[in-house]
């Protein structure tokens, strides 16, 4: 096999949306009477469907007002997206315009529903091929499916594609899934993502040709 494909996660990866999205959860979270910790954030909601994080810890509601729990944390992370600017990692930028000079085509993954306002205000667009959503998918991760998604829907084998997360959960997916896939650790923690073929602190440390020699 040879690698014509990378899959990367939007938040956290590629941009970093985390600060904002913790602080929507916990400002939610709080109305219910929880006191919502980072660890809480990084183990329990980060990289899967809004429902899903808020059913992680408002365990006895129902359905219903747990997606009034979800819709809120909504409004609030779209009141600091319109109100705080998005941080583009740059070293993860300049890796997917070498993997593009190489030939290698680019899916940016994402469980929300928000990722084409992000790829939109980020200017992000005219450097990807594919792009899959939470409003694409129907399982959330630790479910391969969104990665099963994007590498079909790139036309390519799943070992073709190399993935990139910086979630457990998603890092889960992506190898249950049967992709190669690089851990990036943002919280100094790089335990939490062992399931990974590589962890690395930031995608500056990965090039072309240490990607290639990942999948062959």
């Amino acid at each position: 096999m040879s690698l014509k494909g990378a899959i990367f996660d939007l938040d956290g990866v590629i941009v970093n949306t985390v600060p904002l999205h913790f602080k929507a959860w916990a400002r939610m979270f709080a109305q219910y009477g929880h006191n919502f910790s980072f660890e809480d954030y990084k183990s329990k909601v980060d990289g899967i469907p809004r429902i899903d994080g808020a059913r992680a810890i408002l365990k006895d509601l129902s359905d219903e007002k747990l997606n009034k729990a979800a819709a809120k944390k909504q409004g609030y992370f779209l009141e600091y997206l319109e109100s705080e600017k998005i941080d583009v990692y740059q070293t993860t930028l300049n890796l997917i315009k070498e993997l593009r000079n190489q030939g290698v085509k680019i899916a940016v993954i994402s469980s929300s529903k928000n990722c084409p306002r992000i790829l939109k205000t980020a200017g992000l667009y005219e450097f990807i091929d594919v792009e899959i959503n939470g409003s694409d998918i129907t399982k959330g991760k630790p479910d391969p499916q969104i990665f099963l998604m994007a590498q079909e829907k790139l036309g390519l084998e799943v070992g073709e594609c190399v993935v990139f997360e910086d979630a457990v959960l998603g890092v889960e997916a992506a190898k249950s899934g049967g992709f190669k896939t690089v851990g990036i650790d943002r919280h100094q923690d790089p335990q939490r993502l062992n399931k990974a073929d590589l962890v690395v602190k930031d995608l500056g440390e990965v090039d072309f040709n240490k990607l290639k020699a990942l999948i062959e």
